[in-house]
């Protein structure tokens, strides 16, 4: 088995020499501690700290960043055993070129346990040269937590965390303005960075810490709202993993891998975004005073067009992304979703060199994600991904988008549920079972029970029923003609198949 990653012996000139990877120098390696990351997982290893070691390259940032993680972990003790180092394995295609690239990531200078390691914490809050915190804790990690307290050791919430550290700082520099930070959430919700300044404001004044403290934050903390978009699978399987430590001559358990596109639009203040000094090494991190279209661009293409386009391609017989890209016919009619009918109903930037570059993603030949999984809570991302484009679609063009009404067909057929077992609802296509996770899969079951599958008429009824549905979609889908539409393509679905189906969409 190949020697374990380490500073010593990356450093050394026969991996300094190689020119099929990339490796830090040790001038990197002794660069100061400029950040502090709430997060020891894969996507921040392959976001954050990817765009902060690229930017330590090219010599326009050269800061490292210290993790926190909130209990001693496993993953937390195997950093600092290689001294902050891992591997992404970048792979993917970029304008229908596959690349592939090995980088060792030596931004990260260590790695702290809030729990166990609190003092140390407190220590690097209390730092000059530190600039910048980040954090990706989940969507459930930004919420406020009433029994939460800062006494001795650290906060139990994130947010609460956050506060004490922001309040060690503060009363450490007397409250003065250089003594400011920026703050990256990168937290799934809307508006992170507010979000998150209003739990700190809320805990602050829960425990007192007093006005001075307040102030300070107000004036001189700045949360950024923020959007991240990068697919990151993650650590590759074992026999993978030990392939790859014969070809780079270490093991590296924190290797991570990662696809080839990243955006990080980052809005804020002019003031803040000046001192976010790596975001000039790579074009994916972009500065904006408006994170809004951005989100507005990857939520209604990428994530709308996976919505829409998994239940008929899994109806097709796919299991995997790759594999709907790879039948001509439902890569076809991801093609026309995405360009005929998102696209033209948005005002966002770039709208088609997105969608082209999500074409590529969803073409990845060495990402395989299943449409089963992408199938969860699908009414959810029916009502937040694709309502928005079926509205201004007919708005702007008074007529329907009719690809994404067949996507609503094919959804209404994979949510029929026809048994439950052990809490689970199961549909049933083509003889073959399949779970429906989804917290509206029990109306759906109900719905469907007395449908005459033999009468077009029956299903157009339950067609209205669901279009009407005001809990799921409130008025969106009482549009004119929508309903017809839809019982139209499940009606051909459900008596010629799917394939025909897509034929005539097509023709």
């Amino acid at each position: 088995m190949p020697p374990v990653l380490t500073p010593s012996l990356i450093l050394d000139s026969t991996y300094q020499s190689r020119d099929d990877m990339l490796v830090p120098t040790a001038e990197m390696l002794a660069l100061p501690e400029k950040v502090m990351q709430f997060g020891t997982g894969g996507f921040l290893r392959a976001f954050a700290d990817y765009f902060i070691d690229e930017a330590n390259r090219n010599g326009v940032f050269n800061g490292r960043v210290v993790m926190v993680g909130s209990t001693g972990s496993k993953r937390t003790q195997m950093l600092n055993e290689q001294g902050g180092l891992y591997t992404v394995r970048v792979q993917g295609l970029k304008e229908g070129q596959i690349i592939e690239e090995h980088r060792v990531i030596g931004s990260v200078s260590r790695a702290l346990s809030a729990k166990d390691d609190w003092d140390e914490v407190v220590e690097l809050a209390k730092s000059p040269e530190l600039e910048i915190i980040i954090s990706n804790t989940t969507e459930m990690g930004v919420v406020y937590d009433p029994e939460d307290a800062y006494t001795n050791g650290a906060p139990r919430s994130y947010p609460g965390k956050l506060t004490a550290v922001l309040f060690e700082r503060a009363t450490h520099f007397s409250f003065s303005g250089e003594s400011g930070l920026v703050i990256l959430p990168c937290e799934l919700i809307t508006d992170n960075g507010a979000a998150l300044k209003s739990l700190v404001m809320r805990l602050a004044d829960a425990w007192e810490l007093g006005t001075s403290f307040s102030d300070w934050v107000e004036s001189n903390v700045h949360f950024c709202n923020t959007l991240v978009d990068r697919i990151v699978p993650g650590i590759p399987d074992k026999s993978t993993r030990e392939d790859l430590y014969n070809t780079l001559g270490y093991t590296d358990a924190m290797l991570t891998n990662a696809e080839v596109y990243n955006l990080w639009p980052i809005e804020g203040k002019k003031e803040a975004l000046e001192r976010i000094t790596f975001a000039k090494a790579n074009p994916g991190v972009v500065l904006t005073d408006d994170v809004r279209p951005y989100k507005e661009r990857k939520v209604r293409i990428l994530n709308g067009a996976h919505t829409s386009s998994v239940p008929m391609a899994f109806l097709a017989g796919e299991e995997t992304v790759l594999d709907m890209m790879q039948n001509p016919k439902t890569a076809e009619f991801v093609h026309h979703v995405m360009l005929d009918n998102i696209v033209p109903s948005l005002d966002v930037p770039e709208g088609i060199e997105f969608a082209e570059e999500v074409l590529d993603r969803f073409k990845n030949p060495f990402l395989r994600h299943k449409l089963i999984d992408i199938t969860w809570q699908s009414t959810s991302k029916w009502r937040l991904r694709l309502l928005p484009s079926i509205h201004s679609y007919y708005t702007k063009h008074n007529t329907l988008p009719v690809h994404i009404c067949a996507g609503f067909a094919a959804y209404l057929i994979f949510m029929r549920g026809t048994h439950e077992e052990d809490g689970v609802v199961y549909g049933t296509w083509n003889e073959e079972a399949y779970p429906i996770r989804d917290d509206q899969a029990g109306f759906y079951l109900s719905a469907w029970k007395d449908v005459d599958l033999d009468d077009k008429q029956s299903i157009q009824s339950l067609v209205n029923a669901v279009s009407a549905h005001e809990p799921f979609w409130g008025k969106a889908l009482l549009i004119p003609g929508f309903s017809d539409l839809v019982t139209s393509f499940c009606w051909q679905m459900m008596t010629e198949g799917i394939e025909k189906t897509l034929d005539d969409l097509h023709s």
